[in-house]
């Protein structure tokens, strides 16, 4: 059985091979190939595709021997005895920088490598990438398309600016009108990913989900598709490892992404004076770039309108010996952190399945997220930690959702709710009552931790969702016109 994974990144075995600088992303898809390159009884075949940069030269069917085994894997020469796993790489040029552009020139580079291999299946990880869109496009076989859903960019667009005051969503800096990247143009292009992504979904046989959310939005845009519900194999080092409250630093706060608008940061910030009130030592740590710094000429000039907004509610809210921008963590790092934390809070303002929930769930970090998109599907709010009100998807969103138009898909962006304020006060007051009642009751707290964990195990079993994979493929590989 052949398959053809089309990914959204270099692979770190693929950029070993090649000298080239490994991404941290995507770990999890790092430990799929592993189990698939472990597995000695399996007759699949496979090819992966990734993108390259335009000037970059492209490997064309760069064969690469896996080492079979963990312990071989470690060592840094392959040893002569030592069974391996074949897998053949192909490149392809794609804008890496501008997701939201189509380029017609991708469905030519995509039509030679399924040509080249003539995969039984071809699995595309993610929805919201051109690329995604051109293998859709350009395979004959529509049946043998397996895409996977990771999030969904038409309702990202509806949720990106996370009940943010208008005025503030108006607002831009020297360094947004140079890169054409004010939070207004960050939103369209979430809504441009969006239609490329309906079109996918609407063209591809097969969908691969693990959220009850996700299955409502895939199949309302394309009920003939088959829908499997597969959960996610999260990075190996989550697995080992447990949190226990004696090693962390009490009242401290660990989020893993704040980025942009979407993933909420600004709800915790307008939380924090009520949290202090109740324990006045509490800590926030971010994983990623200070997006507030504002130290230097250099860092004054590249402030975001977004990072500019952070730190004027930092600055309100005397939060400055508060909030810690950690930088970017590897898997590792992020581990430590997730251990060393009192609390893991999700506070995005729309997610499907968020890894860093599951990891931190896993490894028993208390969690609070909150309800929305398709967080229920995989944490039990109540049992597994705690919940926090969140964004509310607007009516038309709602009942409208699936609409594939561009012009009326912007204009419903256009049309942000500004009187929001009540829902932003509802969500910044749920946000800091649950922290304070998580941190009330230790007892419960890990009551809490406990559950999570169980539960985190059975939805990331990496045995049973690898064996559920292998079920799809032999299903989609079987499968005739």
């Amino acid at each position: 059985m052949k398959v053809l994974w089309v990914c959204n990144i270099m692979l770190p075995v693929i950029a070993e091979a090649l000298h080239k600088e490994a991404s941290n992303k995507e770990g999890w898809l790092s430990g799929l190939l592993e189990q698939v390159a472990a597995e000695n009884s399996s007759d699949l075949e496979l090819a992966v595709a990734f993108p390259v940069p335009a000037d970059t030269e492209v490997p064309w069917r760069l064969q690469i021997a896996m080492p079979r085994e963990k312990e071989d894997r470690e060592h840094l020469q392959t040893s002569a005895d030592a069974e391996t796993y074949n897998i053949t790489c192909y490149g392809f040029h794609e804008d890496t920088v501008h997701p939201d552009r189509y380029q017609p020139l991708l469905e030519e580079e995509l039509h030679r490598i399924t040509e080249d291999f003539s995969p039984d299946v071809i699995h595309c990880f993610g929805t919201e990438y051109p690329h995604t869109l051109a293998v859709c496009r350009v395979f004959p076989h529509k049946e043998k398309i397996l895409v996977g859903i990771q999030g969904i960019c038409t309702l990202c667009a509806e949720a990106y600016f996370a009940d943010m005051p208008e005025s503030e969503i108006h607002k831009t800096t020297f360094r947004d009108l140079v890169k054409k990247d004010t939070l207004r143009s960050q939103q369209e292009k979430f809504a441009r990913r969006g239609v490329m992504e309906r079109e996918a979904i609407g063209l591809a046989g097969n969908i691969t989900g693990r959220t009850a959310w996700d299955r409502a939005v895939t199949t309302a845009w394309n009920p003939k598709a088959h829908y499997y519900t597969m959960n996610e194999t999260l990075r190996a080092s989550f697995y080992e490892g447990q949190w226990q409250p004696e090693h962390c630093e009490p009242y401290s706060i660990f989020v893993s992404q704040a980025d942009y608008p979407l993933k909420g940061l600004h709800y915790l910030l307008q939380a924090l004076p009520q949290i202090r009130e109740k324990y006045p030592r509490v800590q926030v740590y971010v994983a990623g770039n200070d997006l507030t710094a504002y130290r230097t000429p250099k860092e004054k000039l590249k402030i975001s309108a977004y990072g500019r907004y952070l730190r004027r509610l930092i600055r309100e809210g005397q939060l400055e010996d508060r909030v810690h921008f950690l930088g970017k963590l590897t898997g590792e790092e992020m581990k430590e952190r997730f251990l060393k934390s009192h609390l893991f809070l999700c506070c995005s303002s729309l997610e499907n399945s968020p890894n860093s929930l599951g990891e931190a769930m896993l490894l028993g970090v208390p969690c609070i997220s909150t309800e929305v998109g398709g967080i229920p599907s995989l944490f039990d709010g109540g049992r597994d930690g705690l919940w926090c009100r969140g964004h509310q998807l607007s009516e038309v969103a709602e009942n409208d959702k699936y609409a594939s138009d561009a012009s009326e898909s912007k204009n419903n962006m256009r049309n942000y709710k500004t009187t929001k304020t009540e829902e932003l006060e509802n969500i910044v007051n749920s946000m800091a009552n649950s922290i304070i009642e998580m941190w009330s009751s230790p007892e419960k707290m890990l009551e809490y931790s406990k559950n999570a964990r169980e539960h985190a195990r059975k939805t990331h079993d990496k045995e049973q969702n690898f064996a559920k994979l292998q079920e799809i493929y032999a299903n989609i590989a079987g499968r005739k016109e």
